[in-house]
């Protein structure tokens, strides 16, 4: 149940962020519905831990530095939901705008993606099964 919940969480939030971004200046119900799932996805993290590792293949720094990496991602899909969030309501936050958090955390995710790509493709510890449905597993 929790890694079910985990993955769609992640996919949801990561589609909704691309419509929030993609919308220009993001409708209410779409800036609620991203925060919905963004704090749900930061809640479950919360309350269960990381549903990740770095895996027996994953070497020296990386090793080290891979749960930081990951609770700093949290880190910013938090701060980016709840200034989208006080923007929405009227009540901005001092310092970076939403949009610029939300933008920091695109690059950020694109990073997270390549980093897994090449976990998955060069140490071949199947890094990407483990955020994937497993409807998609056997093309991996």
């Amino acid at each position: 149940m929790r890694r079910r919940a985990t993955i769609t969480l992640h996919w949801l939030t990561a589609t909704l962020l691309l419509f929030v971004l993609g919308d220009g200046g993001a409708t209410a119900w779409l800036a609620w519905l991203y925060a919905l799932s963004g704090l749900a996805m930061c809640a479950l993290a919360l309350g269960f831990g990381l549903m990740n590792g770095p895996g027996p293949k994953l070497e020296g720094a990386f090793r080290v530095a891979h749960p930081w990496l990951h609770r700093g991602l949290y880190g910013l899909i938090f701060w980016g939901t709840v200034a989208l969030l006080s923007e929405t309501l009227a009540r901005p936050l001092p310092g970076p705008d939403a949009r610029t958090l939300l933008l920091a955390l695109v690059a950020a995710a694109l990073i997270h993606s390549v980093f897994n790509m090449w976990r998955h493709t060069a140490l071949g510890d199947g890094a990407l099964r483990r955020m994937t449905p497993r409807f998609l597993h056997n093309i991996l």
